[in-house]
């Protein structure tokens, strides 16, 4: 068994669309980032990462990169999930944490689970999701960002 875990943050501006979980959320700003910057997508692929031991996002999808400009990142944790099936591990669960003034995700969250443990391979029951707010502190507070925590467990093959 193996431990990751993840972390990411992402200013708010408008003129993006937001994208969390590989949804797009209805709402008036989204995320600025080289890729679609979707925080939770990219805080799981970290914690994956780091649980197989292979650095982090930014080491293998790098902003300097034109190959990952506008990319969903879903992709990137199609090939965090290739990467972890070539090594011969099993995702046991991931925890997810948003943590965001604004939108409510509530209306979105079932279609997230389902969307993450599409690409994951594993049954939705594996995939938890839950949000809470800075309670009007700091940048997220203030409503300037978004950002997420992911906690995953993966387990060798054999």
């Amino acid at each position: 068994m193996r431990v990751g875990s993840g972390f990411d943050v992402h200013r708010l501006v408008p003129g993006r669309d937001l994208i969390l979980g590989g949804v797009k959320i209805n709402f008036s700003a989204g995320l600025l980032g080289h890729s679609d910057a979707d925080v939770l997508t990219h805080s799981l692929c970290d914690a994956l990462l780091g649980a197989l031991g292979l650095g982090d996002i930014g080491e293998h999808y790098p902003d300097t990169d034109p190959r990952f400009q506008g990319v969903s990142s879903l992709s990137l944790l199609s090939d965090v999930v290739e990467k972890m099936r070539k090594k011969k591990y099993l995702l046991v669960n991931c925890d997810l944490t948003l943590i965001a003034e604004v939108p409510k995700i509530t209306p979105y969250k079932e279609e997230i689970r389902r969307t993450l443990a599409d690409v994951l391979g594993v049954d939705i029951g594996k995939v938890n999701l839950k949000a809470t707010t800075m309670e009007g502190l700091g940048f997220i507070g203030k409503e300037e960002a978004i950002a997420a925590l992911s906690t995953v467990l993966i387990r060798n093959e054999n």
